[in-house]
This record gives C-alpha cells, structure tokens and sequence, in this order.
C-alpha cells in the first residue's frame, strides 16, 4: 500500500468532519466550523476544544447573533462546562469582539467576507483583522479545511503537516510552508486516495505532527515504521 494510503488509513482526516460537520454543505456548516478552528487556536488539547465546541453546538450557538446573544457571562459558563477554564475570560472576550466585528464589516456573513477579499492573503488578513487573537495559526486551521471550497482559502503548509511530512520522507526539509503546501499537492496527484481529498491528507499530518513528531517520547507513533527519523 503506498504511504499515503497509509497515512489516511492509521490517522483520521478532516478535524471538522471529526466533529460531524460537513464544510462543503452550506455556509451554516462553515460558521460551526469557525467556531471550532477559534477554540481549536488556544493551547489547549485537541479534545478539550472539541468538547468546548460540542457544549456550543448541542445548544445551536455558533452563529453570530447567537453568539452575541448569549453576553459575556453566559459564554464564560459555556467554556467552563467543555473545559476551557484556564481561556475562558480571553476567549469570550475574543467571541464576543470577532462576532460584532462579523456582523458590522460582513452582515454576519463568511461567505461575504471570502467573496470581499481580494486574495488569498487578503483574506487571511481579513479573519485576522476581525478581531484581536486571530492569529496566523487560528487562520491557517479555519483556511486548511477549506481548500476545494472556497476558492481563495489556500493557506501555506501548517507547521505540523510539514514536520511530519519531513519525518515520513514526503517532503524535503527546510522548505518554506508556501514551497511545502505545493511539493505535497504534488505527492497527493501522484497518489490520490478514493474518497478522501487533499485537506485530508493535511489534517491527518497535522495530527501526526502534533501528538507524535513533536513529542518523540509519548505513545507509540501509528507510523513509526514509515519515520525516517528514526533511521
């Protein structure tokens, strides 16, 4: 089996499709999966974030105005009940400003927001710009879902995807995540895997990287035998 069928068959892919959402379905799809990638940004576990997020969602608030509706104190409860304790005045803070921001600039609207910008950086700057805290990794885990859906959502290479693009022998190193992002495209034409795509690929690398590469000394690594890194 070749290596990527490998990769997809040992890791899961998309994190949004994790968390039973759909991105290509429908803007209202997009707008749950902006919440998670903003809970998915803090440095906290992976499944502290999905579960913040399951909270939110299990109650139908991820839209702006339910957003906002919610005020100040009650979302604070809401991060508490998932376990977001340690970001939970921050975040609610950061919710709070990026919705009004949404609504005031975009009618509420990230299909507006993708259609205004320009580019592809312009609309990285324009999520980052929404409010303060939207960095360039909360953008890139948002973007790199999106590729195939909205035409401008093409984001370097995470870090992560790389490090362990490098560990598998995918990827050279010392690449820039622009030089990166094309040298795996060019793996995955080579060797597609039916009924997956591209982001995938990306987020399985990602979570190789994060659980694994970047801690060498944790759980035995799903592809440890496939890691050049070892060798």
């Amino acid at each position: 089996m070749e290596l990527i069928s490998q990769v997809l068959a040992r890791l899961p892919g998309r994190f949004a499709a994790e968390l039973g959402i759909d991105v290509k379905a429908s803007p209202a799809a997009r707008q749950q999966w902006f919440l998670a990638a903003i809970l998915y940004g803090a440095r906290i576990s992976g499944k502290l974030a999905a579960r913040t997020w399951r909270v939110f969602a299990e109650k139908g608030i991820y839209s702006p105005e339910a957003i906002l509706g919610q005020g100040w104190d009650n979302l604070v409860v809401l991060l508490d009940a998932g376990g977001y304790a340690r970001y939970d005045f921050k975040t609610a803070t950061k919710l709070l400003k990026m919705m009004a921001s949404l609504k005031e600039h975009y009618q509420g609207s990230l299909e507006r927001l993708h259609e205004a910008a320009a580019d592809v950086d312009d609309l990285e700057r324009r999520l980052q710009t929404l409010a303060p805290g939207i960095g360039p990794a909360t953008a890139n885990i948002f973007l790199r879902e999106l590729r195939g859906v909205w035409a401008k959502a093409n984001p370097g290479l995470s870090p992560l995807a790389q490090l362990a693009g490098e560990h598998l022998g995918l990827l050279p190193p010392g690449l820039s995540p622009t030089a990166a992002l094309a040298a795996l495209e060019t793996v995955w034409r080579q060797q597609p895997v039916p009924s997956h795509d591209f982001a995938d690929l990306e987020a399985a690398l990602v979570r190789l990287g994060r659980d694994y590469c970047r801690k060498p000394q944790g759980l035995p690594c799903p592809m440890d035998r496939f890691c050049g890194s070892k060798r």
